[in-house]
């Protein structure tokens, strides 16, 4: 039987094998397991919980209605399919966590710790094991975090994903010029602004990659966008540095890279095959966590032969 899927990109899924889990429609169900799952790696007093949920009445009304809700989540998790899900929560009297012990996929998990094995490696200087598996992650941002919800600790959320969905991207648009790959980085410009209209340093990026790729008048058209996205969106005019580089294309004469791959020439210092191979090891350690989650599912569900 597949694991548990959990995705909170876009809109919230929950999908056991080829079906969704039933008995999660209610909005405070929803949000006490969105919260829960953003903040996996603690437990959260009941107290606590219930003023987040319902801060707008008093402690004994709060706390009654989230017992409510975490039978209505229990419920639905319980009921979800062979037990798999059914230790997905913790509870005590005082306490509420994810079951620590319990496997299941989670988009935002993966996709954090794929930023986390990268972040402290310069554009430019990705390994391809490490391009893949950025790939990987932004694949899975189908959508900002729980789009169409708007409290206070889900907006900060959202906009912490964002700034890493925007960085990881940057690192790929980095590598894909590195390599002369500029289909690959205008897709990822794309995408950025797919996002955020009003990026300018992602408006600059696409108008290179167009005019490197041979496609001069589409770099001019990009620039056009440009001015009209930072008009619309936030009332200014472009930075000097974007109107430079549109007049070096006007002119049509920007300068080349030298070859691509440019940054590999050179033999790597021991300090830098060093910190190569540690990030290495932390994607490798990400693709094990994951392959481990799947085996213990699927352990937990074998039956032992007569």
């Amino acid at each position: 039987m597949s694991p548990l899927r959990i995705s909170l990109f876009g809109r919230l899924r929950c999908v056991l094998g080829d079906r969704e889990i039933i008995g999660l429609d209610a909005r405070r169900v929803q949000e006490l397991l969105i919260f829960l799952l953003l903040h996996r790696q603690r437990p959260h007093s009941r107290e606590a919980l219930a003023t987040l949920l319902w801060g707008d009445r008093n402690g004994v009304q709060a706390k009654k209605y989230l017992r409510q809700t975490l039978w209505q989540l229990q419920s639905a998790m319980d009921g979800a399919g062979d037990g798999t899900p059914a230790a997905l929560l913790r509870v005590t009297p005082d306490w509420i966590e994810l079951n620590p012990n319990t496997s299941f996929w989670l988009d935002i998990d993966i996709f954090e710790r794929a930023y986390m094995a990268t972040r402290s490696i310069a554009d430019g200087q990705l390994l391809p094991s490490q391009q893949a598996l950025l790939h990987q992650a932004i694949n899975l941002y189908e959508g900002d975090l729980l789009e169409g919800w708007y409290q206070d600790w889900c907006i900060f959320e959202r906009e912490r994903f964002q700034s890493m969905f925007l960085a990881m991207a940057d690192k790929l648009v980095s590598y894909a010029e590195c390599t002369g790959d500029y289909t690959m980085g205008v897709h990822y410009c794309e995408l950025t602004l797919r996002y955020d209209h009003a990026r300018e340093r992602s408006h600059r990026r696409l108008m290179r990659l167009y005019y490197l790729a041979g496609n001069r008048t589409a770099a001019l058209r990009q620039y056009e966008t440009c001015v009209v996205m930072l008009h619309r969106e936030l009332g200014v005019e472009p930075a000097q540095s974007t109107v430079a580089l549109y007049e070096q294309i006007r002119r049509d004469d920007l300068a080349l890279p030298a070859t691509p791959l440019a940054h590999a020439v050179d033999a790597p210092t021991v300090d830098e095959l060093y910190t190569q191979l540690k990030t290495l090891q932390d994607a490798l350690s990400v693709l094990q966590g994951q392959v481990n989650s799947c085996l213990s599912a699927i352990e937990r569900t074998r039956r032992p032969i007569a």
